[in-house]
């Protein structure tokens, strides 16, 4: 089904911000001004896959390799009443644009305004028989002569944004704001379906045999074609000691699709690559209607301010409501007869802080914020498991965040911080309804409790730095195991093989766990013309469960240098590199354990200067690597057909990225007034992701879709463009 979009505030066109532009020459000889317009041209190397990464931002179609642009930055102060207005137009004869102007006199009135477009190009290409790609209602038809025989699509979206503000200073003590965004995205992106059988749930749905096909995978273009707004509104008056903020926040999403209805045929291929008749009950699946995104809206009030006790201790804090709803209406009437599901969900919020300097060298800062999250969607029977009903799940928490800071000003070179922060989660009583099978453990209360330690040494002569020191604790309460039947049991201690969780995966974002980072940073000048940034991170992340499986360690490690130095009055030089490492240990059933590890390196080299008053020259040139490893292994726990089945197929390969990046730039004065530019880009990319294809063959979808991108990609891009500065 596609709708009318029932909230358009206004389109986003640039004439709008051209008409705000009308009023500039009015303005026009008055001084100091200052305009520089730049327009120009370039050209692209080649017009294929070479380019998918470099110029998916470019917006340009596959076909076209060229693209003109035409940059505007406008300045002017009215002396008279200190009159400000700055307008800034980029790209602007490209598919990619923005326009900003501000308007203001500052003390009295601010007038803001801005448009941009952005299209983003899917650098995966599709080859696909599907009928009515990218549309809400899609045939899919196998390619009855095989993957790679359909008709090639790229996906692209293109965001539309209009933006006006506008705030006044109604008297000394009191001013008025109002804020409106508004953006358009249409296009494509990447979507699917699937299905399994045979399901307990459903007998009907049969399995692969040799004759039919028992399961499926299906791309789909998502069609995009949504608004989300956003209004503000806000009133600030200042008393003597007292400042406080009144203000309203809207924001409204309207979504055109509210459906895909696809239709598939009758036949799909195995997963050896036979085109087979479909399972009559996977068929009935594959067709059913796939919900998108629906229509939503949320408001606020909020009233926050600041109090000053003293000189020396201030106070702030914040009132908040907001109500979410989404009452959308189904796409056709559900099993439960409602038409919609009603969604509102009702928040408040309470903080309160304080920052005080009893004494010169000691300075003091706490906050608590407090925050309850009201789900009141009504449940319903939405789904069936067999012959059980269940419900959809109530969201429902309440946040208690408190913080507690001290600074202590040793001498005028040193300072020590130490910070104690707690955070306690109360997720409310589990939605027993809506746990009917799969619910293995979860938990209601988590708190966790963090320390932090710091020293800093300010910029003295030539060096300044800082060690910092952090650890936190998260635990929380009994955990809940699905009953044989709806709803859940807490138990006492899960780690009792009588219980049936020692075999369980538990929720990392629930477990125990303890998080030690330590970080160092450095500032050197040996000199008026070097100066080097020095950082170290590394942290850990420990997990415990009373199950063998899940995760068990996360870690990362960052070392990064900058460098800069000036080589004459004329030159400079400036330099970085930086290397990160992340980690990941897990146990997953059947005895697999799986070590993830990340490794990026980037580096790069700049340089900058004009050998004479009439010519400058830059240029950089970068490097990018990127490993990802997954070191499979098994324990004792892992059966025959496992060990089988890693030994076969070796484990999962690396995912390597490779990209080296040159940038060159020459700029020649003709005069004071113009000047001639000259830019070249040189990108070379190899990029070896199996998620889509391994080693030159693409995944292929049930009806014989495929997703590609090519591994290696080198392109280029010239550009020549005249600069004039208005007098």
């Amino acid at each position: 089904m596609t709708r009318p979009n029932a909230l358009r505030v206004f389109q986003p066109s640039a004439v709008a911000l051209a008409v705000l532009m009308a009023i500039l020459p009015a303005h026009a000889q008055v001084k100091p001004m200052e305009a520089t317009i730049t327009v120009g041209g370039g050209l692209l190397s080649d017009s294929g896959g070479d380019r998918a990464l470099f110029g998916q931002y470019y917006g340009l179609d596959s076909d076209r390799n060229w693209m003109g642009t035409l940059d505007i930055d406008y300045a002017l102060r009215k002396e008279d009443h200190s009159a400000w207005i700055d307008f800034q137009g980029n790209n602007l004869l490209g598919d990619s644009r923005d326009l900003n102007l501000l308007w203001k006199v500052p003390g009295d009135w601010r007038l803001t305004a801005e448009y941009s477009e952005l299209v983003h190009t899917d650098p995966n290409q599709i080859n696909t028989g599907t009928v009515g790609f990218g549309s809400t209602t899609p045939q899919w038809v196998a390619l009855a002569a095989g993957p790679g025989t359909g008709i090639n699509h790229d996906l692209q979206t293109k965001r539309t944004r209009l933006g006006i503000g506008f705030s006044k200073f109604v008297s000394p003590r009191l001013e008025v704001a109002f804020d409106l965004k508004t953006e358009n995205k249409k296009g494509e992106r990447h979507f699917g379906v699937g299905m399994s059988c045979p399901t307990a749930n459903d007998p009907a749905c049969l399995g692969t045999t040799a004759i039919r096909a028992g399961w499926a995978s299906l791309m789909l273009a998502e069609p995009i074609d949504a608004n989300h707004s956003q209004v503000e509104a806000r009133l600030s008056y200042a008393f003597e000691k007292l400042r406080v903020n009144l203000g309203y926040y809207g924001s409204f999403y309207r979504n055109a699709n509210a459906s895909i209805q696809p239709t598939v045929g009758g036949s799909l291929y195995n997963a050896v690559g036979n085109l087979l008749p479909v399972s009559p009950g996977l068929l009935a699946y594959l067709n059913q209607p796939v919900s998108l995104s629906p229509d939503n809206q949320m408001h606020q009030l909020d009233l926050s301010g600041n109090y000053y006790f003293s000189p020396s201790t201030h106070g702030s804090f914040k009132l908040a409501y907001s109500r979410a709803t989404q009452d959308d209406g189904f796409v056709g009437v559900s099993r439960t007869g409602l038409g919609s599901l009603g969604a509102r969900v009702d928040t408040k919020l309470v903080q309160l802080g304080v920052t005080s300097r009893p004494i010169p060298k000691l300075s003091l800062a706490a906050d608590v914020r407090y925050q309850d999250r009201d789900d009141q969607t009504p449940l319903a029977n939405y789904n069936l498991a067999g012959t059980t009903p269940y419900t959809n799940f109530n969201l429902s928490n309440t946040r208690l965040r408190a913080k507690m800071q001290a600074n202590w000003q040793f001498n005028s070179d040193y300072r020590g911080t130490l910070a104690f922060d707690h955070e306690s989660i109360d997720r409310d009583v589990l939605t027993a309804t809506s746990a009917v099978a799969g619910v293995s453990v979860l938990r209601q209360d988590t708190d966790e409790s963090g320390v932090r330690a710091e020293l800093r040494r300010r910029l003295s002569e030539n060096f300044s730095g800082s060690v910092t020191l952090s650890h936190t604790r998260r635990d929380g309460s009994n955990w809940l195991r699905d009953n044989s039947g709806v709803g859940v049991t807490p138990v006492a201690n899960a780690a009792d093989p009588a219980n049936g969780l020692t075999n369980a995966v538990f929720m990392p974002t629930l477990a125990d766990r303890e998080r030690d980072k330590i970080k160092f940073f450095a500032d050197w000048m040996p000199n008026k013309d070097t100066s080097i940034q020095f950082s170290a991170e590394s942290g850990k992340d420990s997990y415990s469960s009373p199950s063998a499986y899940g995760l068990h360690d996360t870690g990362m490690r960052q070392l990064s240098v900058d460098m800069s130095y000036a080589l004459s009055f004329r030159w400079q030089l400036n330099g970085y590199l930086t290397h990160e490492t992340q980690t990941l240990n897990q146990s997953r059933a059947l005895g697999y354990v799986m070590a993830f590890d990340n490794r990026n390196t980037s580096l790069g080299l700049g340089f900058g200067g004009k050998p004479t008053n009439e010519i400058e020259l830059g240029g950089s040139l970068s490097f990018v690597m990127d490993r990802s490893r997954y070191a499979q292994t098994l324990d004792s726990r892992a059966d025959a057909y496992s060990a089988a089945s890693l030994a076969a197929a070796g484990g999962l390969p690396d995912i390597v990225l490779r990209q080296s990046v040159l940038k060159l730039f020459g700029k020649y004065a003709l005069d004071k007034r113009s000047a001639i530019r000259v830019d070249f880009i040189h990108q070379n990319t190899h990029f070896n992701d199996w998620s889509w294809a391994y080693k030159g063959v693409p995944y292929t979808y049930s009806d014989g879709t495929t997703v590609t991108q090519q591994e290696r990609q080198s392109a280029s891009f010239i550009g020549i463009s005249y600069v004039y500065q208005l007098p």
